[in-house]
């Protein structure tokens, strides 16, 4: 993609596999998306996370820092044919980001199972409660942070032997 714009909406942007792929800063991520939404970006197909806890080497503009979570979003336009990719740097263990509930509903249980996960909340959910662990859980289990072998198996209810 030799005609890839240095910036995009005032963000770097950069490409892989040929998809481009815009590093926007936590404090502009609704803003950007409300203006690739206008553009046409009217389908959030995927959003979720990564922990760069024990990888924090990873391809990212120069001018970007690099944070232990990123959130990954991934919108579509279905006129124009076209993808593109979001990498948002998350700070903290206890880090909260803007929900894109308002204008991509779909994203509703998607930051639900990052929240669960990760541990990351989302300012402006409507309901976020766990979606994948029991309400009772202590944890987020895809944290590289979170202890291997340390999962209790939990049987609520369990029919007794026969």
């Amino acid at each position: 993609m030799s005609d890839l714009p240095e910036t995009r909406h005032g963000v770097p942007v950069t490409s892989s596999n040929g998809q481009v792929v815009l590093h926007v800063p936590i404090e502009r991520y609704q803003e950007v998306v409300q203006a690739l939404f206008d553009e046409g970006f009217t389908m959030c197909v995927d959003l979720t996370a990564v922990d760069f806890l024990t990888h924090r080497e990873r391809s990212i503009p120069g001018d970007v820092v690099p944070a232990r979570f990123e959130i990954v979003v991934n919108l579509l336009s279905i006129a124009a044919r076209q993808r593109v990719r979001l990498r948002v740097q998350v700070f903290g263990d206890d880090s909260t980001v803007p929900s894109l509930f308002d204008l991509h509903p779909g994203s509703e249980a998607m930051e639900r199972e990052v929240f669960d996960m990760f541990g990351i909340a989302f300012e402006g959910h409507p309901d976020l409660t766990r979606i994948l662990m029991p309400e009772d859980w202590e944890g987020h289990p895809l944290r590289k942070d979170y202890d291997m072998g340390r999962i209790p198996v939990q049987f609520k209810a369990a029919p007794g032997p026969r």
